[in-house]
């Protein structure tokens, strides 16, 4: 626990290396690679430059993977230079994939990927030790050895048992197979941060360098700031704002946790509730659209479907676990007597609605261009000249040279971040499928279970958290997806919710302990015990632990299907989501704080509910209906604490 905190505390207090050179470079790099997409997507060729598929993906590793050497450092000393070699790491990153990228057309044409001159396998062999200390650096010792063990993997699968054997590779196939290949670096993951991710990543921090973060706190404060327990409600529907746009768990902590967390405390939550509201409302940036980070873009890759149908199924499971994460929140208040800010010291409404209209109106352009035009690649572009023609009206949202420069700056960072892992990745990726190992795994995994679902689901949920422990979101649902997914879907079960159930499970580790990240880096700000806040968060989160569950066994509650059957799914969710709620707090609604006997059949009611089936709805409801009658008959006795008062919601 205590390298755990550290480690959040790290992020909190992160050092910036970026000045002089360095961040000069970058902002050159960084603008020139927006420049390089804009060219690529939309065809416009400048000065006769139009680079090849292949020769385009190396073209992104020169500019992200190379300054991802600049930002993050070798060790995790503080550094306020960059050393040396660090230069050195970069220049090297620069030369080799500009040399890859202007030899593309031999690639292709002339099958280097399987006999390549001299030359031009050293470049793929430096390119394979750069993927190898760029995800180190950004994604972590524990992904670096993932990566580090499966990139040598057609080295050594020949002598591998069962399943696990493969055709071998020599290690000069192997290099070429990684480094020119279309599986492995340049592979899936690096083409979804060429095609999709610069532009939508590009988007999110528009947003934020506009001011957006702060109108949607306002916006949120507006909403709910004066209702019971306001400021714990803000916490959720500001970090579901912000969290969905960035994808990033503790980022989203520590920029929305700073302003929340006290305003929680300043209301009477306790420091272990304030850290854990903001822990599971930030964790759910993952899994709500629009952006979703990286992941709800690479499964639209695998699927081959467009994004705004990763959008559309996963919009109701991550409204189903804010919706139960805000009730607690409420009934906690209730309970405890927790009243809200005073309207004295929140933003107005329509005062906050006026100045940022253009925030949500750019959410809504973007949706609209998803789901009508078909354009996802241009669309978050054409959203953002939206967005900056409007931000520039405004004096306090107006862009300088400076902001502008740092807007460009801040955006490099996080793409840097994303390329590296991304390339890493595509090392474990490539592995898998060069050697075909990640279908027999699948098939092997079928036979093991004899058409047991229960237990495919148990095994994956299981195996998506303790690699989610020691990987990144995206790392752990790429690796999932092309080994267990298969296996999931060879069952009978939907395929996307498939991948969605893995997404899901995969990023539980922020908010579980041991590790539980982001609940740690939570209780950093709010001064609280870790190990508590942990657990408390785990309690909130309780409906991302079973959602995962329902949606791969339903594709209603996924919004696929009949319509009665969705409908039906969508009525009895959220009734069941409510029921939970209270279940878990202890106070029911329209009644008031309840014994602990009433919670496990209100609990059990909820989850029946959830459960999509028919019979199962009968018996939920069934359950209900007795607690009700219970409770109108008189045989139910409050417990000590607060009753229900509808003038305080």
């Amino acid at each position: 626990m205590p390298d755990t905190k550290a480690n959040a505390e790290k992020e909190v207090k992160k050092t910036k290396r970026l000045s002089g050179l360095s961040y000069v470079l970058t902002a050159i790099i960084s603008a020139f690679a927006i420049l390089l997409c804009i060219n690529q997507l939309f065809h416009v060729n400048i000065a006769g430059f139009m680079p090849i598929g292949n020769a385009y993906y190396y073209y992104i590793l020169t500019c992200y993977l190379s300054i991802s050497f600049l930002i993050y450092p070798a060790n995790k000393k503080p550094e306020y230079k960059i050393p040396w070699y660090d230069w050195v790491l970069f220049a090297v990153c620069v030369i080799d994939t500009i040399y890859l990228a202007s030899n593309a057309y031999n690639i292709l044409t002339r099958g280097w990927e399987y006999k390549a001159p001299l030359l031009p396998t050293i470049a793929g062999a430096v390119l394979w030790l750069l993927a190898l200390e760029g995800v180190r650096r950004a994604g972590g010792f524990g992904l670096f050895v993932v990566c580090l063990v499966f990139s040598f993997y057609p080295l050594y699968a020949i002598y591998m048992p069962g399943f696990l054997w493969g055709p071998q590779f020599s290690f000069t196939e192997t290099i070429r197979y990684h480094s020119m290949g279309v599986e492995s670096i340049i592979g899936i993951p690096t083409r979804v941060v060429g095609n999709l991710l610069v532009g939508f990543l590009i988007f999110g921090v528009a947003i934020v360098s506009t001011g957006g973060g702060k109108f949607f706190m306002d916006f949120a404060m507006s909403l709910l700031g004066h209702t019971r327990g306001g400021a714990a409600k803000v916490s959720v529907l500001s970090s579901a704002f912000m969290a969905s746009l960035s994808g990033s768990v503790i980022s989203n902590v520590v920029t929305t946790g700073s302003v929340t967390i006290p305003a929680m405390k300043k209301t009477g939550y306790s420091p272990t509730w304030a850290g854990a509201v903001e822990a599971c409302a930030s964790t759910g940036g993952t899994i709500m659209p629009p952006i979703m980070g990286a992941a709800g873009f690479l499964i639209a890759s695998f699927l081959n479907v467009p994004y705004i149908s990763v959008m559309w199924a996963a919009f109701f499971p991550a409204f189903l676990y804010y919706l139960t994460l805000i009730l607690q929140v409420d009934s906690h208040a209730a309970c405890t007597g927790l009243t809200g800010l005073q309207k004295e010291e929140l933003p107005q409404f329509w005062a906050t609605l006026k100045n940022g209209w253009f925030y949500l109106g750019s959410l809504v352009l973007l949706i609209f261009i998803l789901m009508y035009m078909r354009t996802e690649a241009w669309a978050p572009f054409y959203v953002m000249i939206f967005l900056f023609a409007c931000a520039m009206i405004r004096k306090e949202t107006r862009f300088t040279w400076k902001t502008f420069i740092e807007f460009i700056v801040q955006s490099g960072k996080l793409l840097a971040q994303i390329t590296a892992i991304l390339a890493g990745i595509g090392l474990i990726l490539g592995s898998l499928s060069g050697t075909g190992v990640a279908n027999s795994f699948s098939r092997e995994l079928v036979m093991l279970a004899q058409g047991n679902i229960v237990f495919l689901l148990v095994f994956g949920a299981l195996t998506s958290f303790v690699l989610g422990i020691g990987m990144t979101v995206t790392a752990c649902y790429v690796f999932l997806a092309i080994v267990l997914v298969p296996a999931l879907v060879g069952v009978g079960l939907n395929e996307m919710g498939c991948h969605l159930f893995v997404l899901y499970w995969g990023c539980l580790s922020y908010i579980t302990p041991p590790v539980a990240l982001g609940a740690i880096t939570a209780a950093t700000i709010s001064e609280s015990n870790p190990l508590k806040t942990s657990f408390l968060s785990m309690r909130l989160g309780t409906a991302k632990y079973i959602l995962p569950f329902l949606f791969v066994l339903s594709p209603a509650m996924i919004l696929r299907g009949p319509l009665f059957e969705v409908l039906l799914a969508v009525i009895t969710a959220i009734l069941g989501c409510i029921l939970l709620a209270c279940a878990l707090e202890g106070y029911l609604y329209f009644y008031g704080k309840f014994s602990y006997y009433l919670r496990v059949p209100i609990f059990i009611s909820g989850f029946l509910l959830l459960y999509p089936y028919w019979i199962a709805d009968i018996i939920g409801f069934a359950i209900l209906i007795i607690v009700v009658f219970i409770i109108k008959s008189g045989l139910a006795v409050h417990s000590k604490g607060q009753t229900y008062n509808r003038n305080q919601v």
